[in-house]
């Protein structure tokens, strides 16, 4: 059993707690991880305010991790010691249906566990203060010591810095993949892209690699637009800048709508504009944010008769287990932009600020 510390929440709509926490050893098909490096998500916040009908109470949170394996159970045969690792949320076991159809990366081998926030036994390697501490996305990275699954685990290059490449355990790879897996996107196109965090920027990287010759960022907040630009965005708007909703100004401003649209930010009202600003006849959009339980999405069913698609994407459609090592390699030699999407680095102990930062845009 390994002490250490890790960032615990007890409750939900309480900061994060830094406790010394119990990490017991990696069962057969297991891996104990020690994370060098975490990034803070959305989706964690989400959790964390008690909104996520899945969430798990007192639990270690973190699912954009980088580390090193520190031990394996028995059985693990594609890692040893010493390697250098992404711990995955979507894990790739290769056998279940899902993994074995080329038309999805959602494995469902552990899915049921994972969501319950243990481990694939029923139960969980962490406890602090003499209670069971639940896992969470099958990841916990907000934990010096982690232990997941060994299908929840992508071998990547020793050489990748870890405090850049965690960030292609969620974020990034979601992104970049829901404009080249999910929706195509195709050389010279239009693109708009609602909401501009991290996600946001890796679609509208997405999109410029792809080679989309107009690319249109959309958020409120103003002071994220030349960060955009600097993605590849060509033109950024305001919806509070226009009377009329912004799904018939990007229709005015494309000439029928655009080819592309993506949305990035869970809120439903905003999905609808994001469907009803592409084009008639060929227009995809793309849903990339999650929104909260139980919301719907709605529109005229017109919109899709009239030769609209609607789409959605979890973890841009890569396969983990396969794609994560490929996306260090291609961040490494320069083809996607990693470094750029990092604002802020702080020490681990100061966990509760980078939920700050994040909830103030910054």
């Amino acid at each position: 059993v390994i002490k250490c510390k890790a960032a615990v929440a007890w409750e939900a709509g309480k900061p994060l707690s830094l406790e010394e926490v119990e990490v017991a050893p990696p069962k057969a098909h297991e891996v104990r991880i020690k994370i060098v490096a975490t990034a803070v998500c959305h989706t964690d916040a989400y959790t964390l305010s008690g909104a996520d009908p899945e969430g798990c109470f007192p639990v270690i949170l973190g699912h954009e991790g980088a580390g090193i394996v520190e031990s394996v159970g028995e059985g693990v045969t594609k890692v040893k010691p010493g390697d250098t690792v992404i711990p995955l949320y979507i894990p790739q076991c290769g056998e279940c249906k899902f993994c074995k159809n080329p038309k999805t990366n959602l494995c469902q081998k552990i899915r049921i566990t994972q969501g319950k926030g243990v481990m694939p036994d029923g139960t969980s390697r962490f406890t602090c203060k003499g209670k069971q501490i639940y896992h969470f996305m099958g990841t916990s990275t907000f934990s010096e010591y982690t232990v997941v699954a060994d299908i929840s685990v992508a071998k990547i290059d020793p050489a990748a810095p870890l405090d850049k490449v965690c960030l292609l355990g969620c974020g990034i790879s979601t992104g970049y993949g829901a404009a080249v897996n999910t929706a195509k996107v195709e050389h010279g196109s239009t693109c708009a892209v609602f909401g501009l965090g991290g996600v946001g920027l890796a679609v509208i990287m997405g999109c410029k690699i792809a080679g989309a010759s107009r690319i249109i960022g959309i958020d409120l907040n103003k002071d994220k637009y030349a960060k955009a630009k600097e993605f590849g965005a060509t033109e950024c708007i305001s919806p509070q800048d226009f009377k009329k909703p912004i799904q018939e100004v990007l229709v005015e401003m494309t000439d029928g709508g655009v080819d592309y649209s993506f949305e990035c930010i869970g809120n439903v009202g905003v999905m609808r504009a994001a469907l009803e600003a592409c084009h008639k006849g060929w227009g995809v959009s793309v849903i990339v944010g999650v929104a909260a339980a139980g919301q719907e999405i709605s529109t005229r069913p017109f919109q899709l008769v009239t030769g609209r698609t609607w789409k959605g994407t979890a973890f841009g459609g890569w396969k983990s287990v396969d794609s994560v090592p490929k996306l260090v390699t291609e961040y490494m030699s320069k083809k996607i932009k990693v470094d750029e999407f990092v604002t802020h680095t702080l020490p681990f102990d100061k966990v509760n600020e980078a939920f700050e930062l994040m909830h103030t845009g910054k």
